[in-house]
C-alpha cells in the first residue's frame, strides 16, 4: 500500500471537513471514496458514443436549411436569384 502526501486548497480543505463531518468517514476513507467515484465517471465518459455528444450540445429547434447538403449548389443558386430579383 502506498502513501501519498496531497496538498489541497482552503476551499478543497473545507470540503473534505464537511464531507468526514457529514458522514463519519476518515479523511483517507473520504478521499480513497472520491477518487473510486471519479474513476467510474471517467470509464463511464470514456463508453460514450459520438451521439452521446451530440445530444448534449443541444442545437435548438434546426430548420434554418433551405435544403439539404446533397443540393448546395443549386440552393445557393436559387438565393441569389431570388436576393437579386427584389
Amino acid at each position: 500500500m502506498g502513501i501519498r502526501t496531497v496538498r489541497l486548497d482552503e476551499e478543497t480543505e473545507r470540503a473534505l471537513a464537511q464531507i468526514v463531518t457529514t458522514t463519519g468517514l476518515s479523511a483517507s476513507a473520504a478521499m480513497k471514496k472520491g477518487l473510486l467515484v471519479l474513476r467510474d465517471e471517467i470509464v463511464r465518459e470514456g463508453a460514450r458514443v459520438p451521439y452521446d455528444v451530440y445530444k448534449d450540445l443541444d442545437l435548438g429547434p434546426g430548420g434554418y436549411a433551405i435544403a439539404p447538403a446533397s443540393e448546395t449548389r443549386g440552393a445557393v443558386r436559387g438565393a441569389i436569384r431570388r436576393k437579386l430579383k427584389r
